[in-house]
């Protein structure tokens, strides 16, 4: 079945994240993209850091889960960034330089979307 719906998940767990960083230009960037759709809303916090995660309920909602994470980013020690990975078996792209993603473009994540796209 060919990928057609793109949730973006922000990191974030609040706020207004259609104006926040590089999701609102995303969530437009991937409804350019014939046949997908993007869905982008806030969320509440889903306090994953309050309790055990429980990885094999968080894969089943979804087919894909790529995630992006940088080891100089000052929020999250990118030992977490990893055990989120591994337990999530994310498909992992690792930087050294991107900090917490707090810019306005992500490039990156359309070329991923796109690459599923493509992998179906």
């Amino acid at each position: 079945m060919p990928l057609k719906r793109v949730v973006i998940v922000p990191g974030n767990g609040a706020g207004d994240v259609v104006h926040c960083n590089w999701y609102g230009w995303a969530h437009k960037q991937i409804n350019k993209i014939p046949g997908l759709s993007s869905h982008l809303k806030n969320m509440p916090d889903p306090g994953y850091f309050s309790r055990p995660w429980e990885w094999e309920k968080i894969r089943a909602n979804v087919k894909h889960i790529v995630q992006f994470g940088s080891t100089d980013d000052p929020f999250l020690p990118w030992e977490e960034q990893q055990e989120v990975a591994d337990g999530l078996k994310a498909e992992l792209h690792k930087y050294t330089d991107r900090g917490h993603f707090q810019n306005t473009h992500f490039p990156e994540l359309i070329n991923a979307v796109q690459k599923l796209t493509k992998a179906e």
